[in-house]
């Protein structure tokens, strides 16, 4: 790491969506103060370098689509084959439209999907089209209400709902107990025999609120081990 570090303000500023806008500064404060291993953990890492994940979409439609490409791949293969999906649709991420106008076959041999991704990305984009997703409403909703909302389409569950509030819509107080990245991170940096069930993440993580976000960003960084 690099001997000298800009402090955590200077770097990042203000990390947050409208609703719910952050000071890392402030968030780093708190953590350090509230818990003895998050303040060991930035000490080591430095309070600086937790940029968003590259290469994401900003409208809340694409970054939904990468999601469902990524789930369950490294973060290269997940970037090559979106990659590939936008490729046929002239570098773009294609509308709900043109997935459903598309063969499912020829979508899941041109991207490298499989039959299951393909027929998520469709139930996505049906979702939207009958409106029972409404898209431009998840910047106002409550986290359990933007997690109803997602997991209602096939394809996406709690973990890809806790990735979406957290990485896209920015919100600061989200667990994802399901992570198994997050699960190992906190077995090791805690000194557990086995990796934590979701009561005991709950325990360990409720000194970290109201920034349960930014502290798992701080575990994920421990493992080099950021979700695709």
């Amino acid at each position: 790491m690099p001997a000298s570090r800009k402090a955590c303000s200077d770097e990042l500023g203000v990390w947050g969506d409208p609703r719910a806008k952050v000071d890392l500064s402030a968030a780093v404060a708190h953590l350090r103060r509230a818990d003895p291993v998050m303040r060991a953990l930035i000490k080591e890492l430095g309070a600086d370098g937790l940029h968003d994940r590259a290469g994401r979409p900003a409208d809340h439609y694409g970054a939904l689509v990468r999601s469902i490409v990524g789930q369950q791949l490294s973060t290269k293969a997940a970037l090559s084959i979106f990659t590939r999906l936008t490729d046929r649709f002239g570098g773009r991420t294609p509308t709900p439209a043109e997935v459903l106008a598309d063969d499912p076959e020829e979508l899941r041999a041109a991207a490298g999907l499989s039959r299951a991704k393909v027929s998520f990305l469709r139930s996505l984009a049906e979702h939207v089209l009958d409106g029972s997703l409404e898209l431009e409403r998840l910047n106002e909703l409550p986290d359990d209400e933007v997690i109803a909302e997602l997991v209602a389409v096939r394809g996406l569950g709690l973990w890809s709902a806790h990735m979406f509030l957290m990485f896209h819509l920015r919100r600061p107080d989200v667990l994802p107990t399901g992570d198994l990245g997050l699960r190992r991170a906190i077995r090791d940096r805690y000194g557990l025999p086995t990796l934590p069930d979701p009561a005991t993440m709950e325990q360990i993580a409720e000194p970290w609120r109201p920034y349960r976000t930014i502290a798992c960003r701080f575990l994920w960084r421990a493992l080099d081990a950021v979700p695709a």
